[in-house]
């Protein structure tokens, strides 16, 4: 696009008046926009973490990456977002029955010479315990703001380990970022959660990223409830190259209805919720209750980036989701 300096611009005739105008408008309009970037949020700063897993399935060294200021962490320790990082990820130390295992599906990689991504992948972790336990377990890389609840304890509730308790106060129009989908052809959408044989399921899955903005209270017991304010999701079931400066709209208020909306930009459903620590410091269901008014304040965030859309242990193996350059627009 040629550039344009309205300074040394010659009008000469009416048309030329016309076409500065709306040269001109369209240069204000652009300069109304403010981006935003998310800390952390061109993935070119990593952690990375070594854990040792249990002699009885191995004793094998896992590396985890997190999303943070460059660093080395060795040893079974929980992690907890460093510098200032807003981003958690689906990597995870996990102590269950007294049994360490590491679980690692979401890695930087290299987009260009010195210009790194995030690769979120579907992947399937094998445990086995010398014969006496053998496991699959289907998992799909995730990244979303919060913190991982480490370590991890039980396969029960997945969504019970992520604490989703980010404050965001702000109304922002777009979130924007590169991205690009790799999906397997011809490949199934299976269920493997370890207990029980691989379930195949005969329906399609998607890459996905979602923002919702939420006005969130909590009652005397310590339940968090919250009203929906802004909505922006996607789904992605075809491969592509980068598609650089996406934009994914924000709608504000009730959009059901609506021409764009889509059965998957309901509310949450409450047999699936997400979670939140609460003021007394426990980890608890967010009641999704309803939709709130267009005009209203959001007091928390719920964004995630995943290589699935799925419940948790259904995916795609093999189904990759590179993320790069996330930010904000605003008016």
């Amino acid at each position: 696009m040629t550039n344009f300096d309205p300074e040394n611009l010659f009008i000469n005739n009416e048309e030329n008046i016309l076409l500065a105008a709306g040269l001109l408008v369209a240069t204000s309009g652009l300069l109304a926009e403010t981006r935003e970037k998310v800390a952390f949020g061109d993935f070119e700063h990593w952690v990375t973490r070594t854990i040792k897993e249990s002699a009885i399935i191995g004793g094998k060294s896992k590396t985890l990456y997190e999303i943070g200021p460059t660093q080395t962490i060795h040893g079974n320790k929980a992690y907890i977002n460093l510098g200032g990082s807003p981003w958690a990820t689906s990597n995870v130390y996990a102590k269950v029955a007294g049994v360490v295992k590491g679980s690692n599906a979401v890695f930087p990689a290299q987009r260009a010479a010195g210009n790194k991504c995030v690769k979120l992948s579907t992947i399937m972790e094998k445990v086995k315990a010398l014969g006496v336990v053998n496991m699959d377990v289907l998992v799909s890389g995730s990244i979303y703001f919060g913190t991982m609840v480490e370590p991890v304890s039980s396969t029960k509730n997945p969504y019970s380990k992520l604490d989703m308790n980010v404050r965001f106060t702000k109304r922002p129009k777009y979130l924007t970022y590169d991205y690009k989908v790799e999906i397997p052809a011809n490949a199934q959408m299976i269920y493997s959660s370890g207990f029980g044989k691989k379930k195949v399921l005969k329906k399609q899955n998607a890459c996905e990223v979602f923002v919702l903005l939420q006005r969130r209270w909590e009652d005397a017991n310590g339940n968090i409830y919250a009203k929906r304010v802004g909505t922006g999701r996607e789904r992605y079931t075809r491969s592509t190259g980068w598609v650089n400066g996406h934009r994914l709209r924000i709608y504000y208020g009730n959009i059901v209805g609506q021409p764009y909306y889509k059965s998957y930009m309901n509310l949450v459903d409450s047999s699936r919720p997400y979670y939140a620590r609460n003021s007394k410091g426990k980890i608890v269901p967010i009641h999704e209750v309803g939709w709130d008014s267009p005009l209203a304040t959001p007091t928390h965030i719920i964004m995630m980036f995943s290589a699935g859309c799925g419940t948790a242990y259904e995916g795609t193996v093999g189904q990759n989701l590179y993320v790069d350059n996330v930010a904000f627009i605003y008016d």
